[in-house]
Formats: C-alpha cells, sequence, structure tokens
C-alpha cells in the first residue's frame, strides 16, 4: 500500500535512520514536506540510538525537486514569505553540518531540490539509469538550495556551469564517473548498501566529506575566472534576454572567491529576487498553462476513455504528410502512407526514411529504433488497406475540392468507427466536411512543420465533432509527443489566425520605409526565433500567396494589402524552396540578406504609395515590435472573444509551441498583460489614425482597456468549444 504524503524515519537495530519523502509521484518537496524533513533530522540529530543517517524517496524515486506550486502562488499573492526557508536551515544546519553521517540513497530521479538535498548528504549511493540534474533555470530562477556551490565542488566548474546553464541532466552512471556519484548498486540492494556506507563513516572507515567545503575540483582563482568568461560568453548567446543565466554565474564566482558559505548566503538572496521577476512569472505560467490544455469541458471530465488507435492512414506523402506518419511511427502505431501514383509514394517513404535517418545522426534516435519504426510503415496506392483503420489524417493540398472528394471517398471506405482527420491549416472544417454524412467524426489535426519535431497539435473541433474523438485525438497527441490543444472551428483556427497580421505589419512598415533586414533582426532581438520576412522564405512565398487570398475572404476588412510578395515571386524568388527570397540560401551556409531585393522592395513601395511625403518613416526598435506584434494581440483578442479557445492560456501555449513566441515572455496573452491592455489599445488607436484601419482596436481590447481588466481574465461569452 502506497504510504501517505509526509516524511517518514525508521530507526534499525543497526542504528541507522532511514527518512523517507513520500509524495507521490515524484516525491516533490512541498512546504508540509520540507517542514517534515526539518523535524525528522532534528529527531535524528538529538536522538542517543541514531548512529548515522540515509535519506531517501519513496516509489523509486527519490525526489523530483521543489514544487512548483509554491511559485505560483507566490505570483498570485505577491507574498515572498511563502517561499520556505531551506538553504540554511535545513540543508546546511540540520543535513550537512550534522555531526552524524548522512548518505542519501538516489533512485529514479534526484532533480532540482532533490539533487539539492543529496549533494548536501555526506556520501551518494545510486540505483543505475536515475537522472540526476538541475533545470531550475527553464523556470526563471536558479538553483536555491546551494546546488550552485555544491555541484561545482563535486563534478568541477566547467560540468556543473553546463549541467546548470543548459538544463541538462545526467544519468546516474555518467554522475559516477563524474564524482557526483560515489557507489552504484542494484535498486534491491541500495538501502541497505547505503546503511553500511552511512555506518563505514560513522566508524571512520570512509572519509566524512562536507560537499560545501572542497575545494579540489575548483581549480585555481585563474582557472576558474577562464571557464566562467566563457559561461557568460554561452548565456549572452543562448539567454540574450534573461536574467537567470548571468544571476547564477555571478552567484557562482561568489562561491569561489569568498568562499561556498558565502555563496549559499548571496545564492539565497538572489533566488528570492529572480523568483518575482517577471521572467520567472512568464516561465511558471507556460509550465502550468500546458498542464491546462489537457482539461477539455465536456470531455475529459464526462467518463470517457480514449479508444486504442492501432492502424493510422495518412493522404498524402508531402512534407507535412510523411512528418505526420513519422510521429506516429516513432510511437509504435501501424501507419499506412496513401499517395496517387508510385513516384509520389517512393518520395513520400523516402521522406521518412529520411526523417528517422537525421533523428539516428542527431542521437535522437537508435538505429534499431528506426528500423522498428520503418517497418511499420505501409505504402499504398489505393483505399484497399483502409476497411481497418482507426483513424486517417489528411494531409493534401489545400485545395477545397480534392479534401471533399477524400473526405466523401473515406467516409464510404472506412469502419464506421474511424476517425476522419484533416490536416488542413486554413480551410474551415464544415466546408471539408460537406459532402459526408459523418460530421460527428469529423476534427481538424493541425501539426505545424516539421510535423514529427515540433509539438503542438491543434485539435480542431466543430459544433458536431464527438467529445469521444476528440478524446481519442489528443491521447493520440499525447502518445507522440505532441501537446494537443483544443480549439474551435474558423479560418486559420487559433494559432494562424492570430498571427495572420504579424507577415502584414511588416510588409506595412517596409512599404513605410523601414529596411526589412532591420525588421526581421528586431523580432529575433525581441525573441522569435525567425522575423517575419525569414518566416515567408522559409514557409514558401507560393503558400504565403494562397493562404493571404483564404484570409483575404474571411478577414478582408482588416488587411493591408501588399504587393511585395507577388513581385518577390514575379522575380525568381520563391524562398528558400529555390534558394532565393529576401535572403540567399547556400547549402552548409546561414542565410544571408541579398541586398539585390531592395530594387523589388522600391518597386512595391511605389505602387502601395503609402510613405509620407514620399519619405521612409523614422520608428524607434519598440516602435517596431509594437507595430508588429500588437496588431497580432488584437487579433488575440477577437479569437477570446469568439471562444475559439476554452482559455486565454491555451493560446499562450499554442502561440509558444506552434510560432515560438518567446516562452519567457509568457505567450502572446500573458506579454500584453504585462505590457498593459490600456497601453496597447492606446497604441493601436493612434496608429490606425495614422495608418488606417489594420490597426483599429478590437470591441474586446477596448472593453478590457476601459475597465482596468486583463486580457486573459475569463469572460461567460459565446463559445465555439
Amino acid at each position: 500500500m502506497a504510504k501517505k504524503i509526509g516524511v517518514t524515519m525508521e530507526v534499525g537495530n543497526d542504528g541507522v535512520a532511514v527518512i523517507t519523502i513520500s509524495n507521490p509521484p515524484v516525491n516533490s518537496l512541498a512546504s508540509p514536506i520540507i517542514s517534515g524533513l526539518k523535524e525528522k533530522f532534528q529527531d535524528a540529530n538529538q536522538r542517543s540510538d541514531v548512529k548515522a543517517i540515509v535519506l531517501t524517496g519513496n516509489g523509486g524515486r527519490f525526489s523530483g525537486g521543489f514544487d512548483i506550486n509554491v511559485f505560483q502562488q507566490v505570483h498570485k499573492t505577491g507574498d515572498i514569505s511563502l517561499m520556505p526557508e531551506v538553504s540554511i536551515d535545513l540543508v546546511c544546519n540540520l543535513m550537512e553540518d550534522s555531526r552524524k553521517p548522512l548518505v542519501a540513497a538516489v533512485e529514479g530521479l534526484a532533480l532540482g531540490g532533490g539533487l539539492e538535498l543529496a549533494m548536501a548528504c555526506h556520501a551518494r549511493v545510486a540505483a543505475p539509469k536515475a537522472q540526476l540534474g538541475l533545470p531550475e533555470l527553464t523556470l526563471g530562477v536558479i538553483p536555491g538550495f546551494g546546488g550552485t556551490q555544491r555541484l561545482p565542488r563535486l563534478v568541477g566548474l566547467a560540468k556543473a556551469t553546463d549541467m546548470i546553464l543548459l538544463s541538462k541532466s545526467i544519468s546516474s552512471e555518467e554522475g559516477q564517473k563524474l564524482g557526483l556519484v560515489d557507489a552504484l548498486v542494484p535498486p534491491g540492494d541500495l538501502l541497505s548498501t547505503s546503511r553500511k556506507w552511512a555506518l563505514d563513516i560513522a566508524d571512520g572507515r570512509k572519509p566524512f566529506l562536507r560537499s560545501l567545503h572542497r575545494t579540489d575540483k575548483i581549480g585555481s582563482l585563474s582557472e576558474a575566472r577562464a571557464i566562467l568568461m566563457s559561461t557568460r560568453q554561452l548565456a549572452k548567446k543562448i539567454a540574450p534576454n534573461m536574467p537567470q543565466h548571468h544571476a547564477c554565474i555571478d552567484v557562482i564566482e561568489e562561491g569561489i572567491v569568498h568562499g561556498g558559505y558565502s555563496g549559499v548566503l548571496k545564492e539565497a538572496e538572489v533566488f528570492k529576487q529572480l523568483v518575482m521577476s517577471d521572467t520567472a512569472k512568464a516561465l511558471v505560467h507556460v509550465f502550468f498553462a500546458q498542464r491546462a490544455t489537457s482539461k477539455v469541458p465536456n470531455v475529459t471530465d464526462v467518463g470517457l476513455k480514449p479508444r486504442p488507435m492501432k492502424k493510422v492512414a495518412v493522404i498524402g506523402g508531402g512534407l507535412m504528410g510523411s512528418g505526420i506518419a513519422t510521429a506516429l511511427l516513432l510511437s509504435n502505431t501501424r501507419v499506412v502512407l496513401k499517395e496517387i501514383n508510385p513516384e509520389y509514394l517512393q518520395k513520400g517513404i523516402k521522406s521518412v526514411e529520411a526523417n528517422l535517418k537525421s533523428l539516428v545522426s542527431r542521437g535522437k534516435l537508435t538505429q534499431d529504433k528506426a528500423g522498428k519504426a520503418l517497418s511499420l510503415l505501409k505504402g499504398v496506392l489505393d483505399y484497399a488497406e483502409f476497411k481497418d483503420v482507426d483513424m486517417v489524417i489528411e494531409a493534401v493540398i489545400e485545395k477545397i475540392e480534392l479534401k471533399q472528394k477524400i473526405f466523401k471517398e473515406i467516409e464510404e471506405i472506412c469502419p464506421p468507427h474511424c476517425i476522419l482527420a484533416s490536416n488542413t491549416s486554413t480551410i474551415d472544417l464544415n466546408v471539408i466536411g460537406e459532402k459526408t454524412n459523418s460530421k460527428g467524426r469529423i476534427v481538424g489535426a493541425h501539426f505545424f512543420s516539421p510535423a514529427h519535431i515540433m509539438t503542438l497539435l491543434e485539435i480542431v473541433r466543430t459544433e458536431n465533432t464527438s467529445a469521444q474523438v476528440i478524446l481519442d485525438l489528443m491521447a493520440v497527441g499525447k502518445a507522440i509527443k505532441k501537446v494537443p490543444v483544443v480549439v474551435g472551428n474558423c479560418i486559420g483556427f487559433a494559432v494562424n489566425r492570430t498571427f495572420f497580421p504579424y507577415s502584414q505589419s511588416a510588409h506595412m512598415l517596409v512599404n513605410l520605409g523601414v529596411d526589412l533586414f532591420r525588421v526581421d533582426s528586431v523580432i529575433t532581438s525581441f525573441g522569435l526565433p525567425l522575423g517575419p520576412f525569414q518566416l515567408g522564405d522559409l514557409a514558401g512565398h507560393g503558400i504565403g500567396m494562397a493562404v493571404k487570398e483564404i484570409y483575404a475572404k474571411a478577414y478582408g476588412d482588416r488587411m493591408f494589402r501588399s504587393p511585395l510578395t507577388e513581385l518577390l515571386v514575379k522575380s525568381g524568388r520563391n524562398g528558400k524552396i529555390n534558394g532565393r527570397g529576401y535572403y540567399i540560401y547556400e547549402k552548409g551556409s546561414k542565410p544571408k540578406p541579398d541586398s539585390s531585393v531592395l530594387s523589388v522592395v522600391q518597386e512595391s513601395r511605389k505602387l502601395t504609395n503609402i510613405m509620407p511625403g514620399g519619405k521612409p518613416i523614422s520608428v524607434t526598435d519598440k516602435e517596431i515590435v509594437e507595430m508588429i506584434l500588437f496588431p497580432v494581440v488584437n487579433e488575440a483578442c477577437r479569437v477570446l472573444d469568439e471562444g475559439v479557445v476554452i482559455r486565454a492560456s491555451d493560446l499562450d501555449v499554442a502561440s509558444v509551441l506552434g510560432m515560438s513566441f518567446p516562452s519567457y515572455r509568457g505567450g502572446i496573452v500573458f506579454w500584453a498583460d504585462t505590457v498593459g491592455p490600456k497601453y496597447i489599445y492606446e497604441r493601436l488607436k493612434r496608429l490606425s489614425e495614422t495608418y488606417g484601419g489594420f490597426f483599429k482596436p478590437s470591441r474586446y481590447l477596448e472593453e478590457r482597456a476601459m475597465n482596468g481588466m486583463l486580457l486573459s481574465e475569463p469572460k461567460a461569452s459565446r463559445s465555439r468549444m
């Protein structure tokens, strides 16, 4: 029977007290657990029948670290005193400075605060394949229980900074080689070996080592400073807009220059400052928002169970179809890939092979697993294999008539339970399924390219899609390691619709005389991986033109029409696909800005003729960010107003995973709330007065701004959900 939540202590006849953390599923260090640890360590230190102590976790896991729910509470209340005092009171005073030897018995995982507790012990005995790491920087903070000081002293400064800055975990096997783990033993021997080790320290047969006092792996001050200097360069490169990386290096340096205890004090102070930073608030928000996507009213709360998806058919073996097939194969699902002729089918299968080969070459997949995945694929040219499939995912080009024809055909041939899904990125699902009688089985499965790598899966439901179908597709999404976000049916759905003004505002700026490469540079400095023009190159300008027409029909009243893309394609620049767009693409080198594209830009400026007095406008970098991203926020407001997403945080997750909006800004709605709805409304109002209806604030934004409300605050509204 599972132990209840809490900390227990059992003292054996050998005089060893075994202290066990029990807080399923990962023994997270919630406030009651920390209080329990303090109480048990005080008790063990005071009892005369206790010679030595072993610390372990219940259920095959040591500890997954500090309870992140506490961060959320601190952010909601603004009360930093909710953070328990751990680093000095528990870790230094009661554990590391205990006169009785303390051994950590580690199994499963010791992450974050869990590893920090283990490092404060006087030895660490681990089972094989345990995961060890300090991932705190991914939440905008630094290790707060002494990890910045003890890890460098146990594994060396270079390895420690690599593990902390990149949030890299290592196995217990590697930990043993580095000196983080003292002994590796089978799980069945973990407790007995740890008890014996603790007694050996008590009896002087093994050394009594306090990690914080060690200096043997730090090296000279000049060597340490050289490592920290290169680490600072790495931090500038990987986290230019985040404070926690640089703060962490400063704290590590404090301990090296002034001693471990001084470093621990500095760490505790900086940790509390960072907990309240905008970055930590944003990253913690994204963490919880991602968890919330798995809760869908009237789907996940009505007692339904997902049905098994043993065999899935994918129609279309192009870029998207082959990527979707790859993702399914990697989850051990049998896949039937259908194409219209042998040449296209061979291309599709070759694409799947190339996807798997790429994963193997990058060390993400073993050759054996790649071979097994490929053995589950069957290429076909007709529907004969569709008679027993559990789901079909259509991934053909965005042509309404073609999709309608396919859906009519698969409805007739597939079994009655089979899910009929489309990977369309823009077309209304009601139109796609117009000619079928199985509207309850029709659903959107919108993957993002490349489909086997990008983690977002938009599940698009119509008013007819059954709850069972949605639940089944959510389960498939999780099985193929995606984050499924359920959205309503409209042109562009949630992500593409929210971001459709992104490239248009960029085009407006360029037609107003702003340098296009500067626009891209400013947006990448803000934190998006690609600016709007390089993104257009990557997607392909032919696709951009086709999609623009679909959006024009739905949202034409608020579009900025620019001839720039048409002129670009006319001049033979289709984007990365043919090596030239706004940038030049050569194999093996980074994209280079193509200055000769400026003649195309000049022609576009002549045709639009919107430069005031014929002269380029003067704008700051901040104004560029606002002119590009505030229209995106404005469209996000309409998406929220129409109930296209269940909750605002779903749109945040979708923007981070689907458009690579920086997670350290919390997603598009969270960022807008941080900037302030009133400021965004006033700025858009002024821009609309100067440049027209494209910038006109939505009703939802205006209402929120006027009433002093956040955009993310829920409201009772009509919903497409």
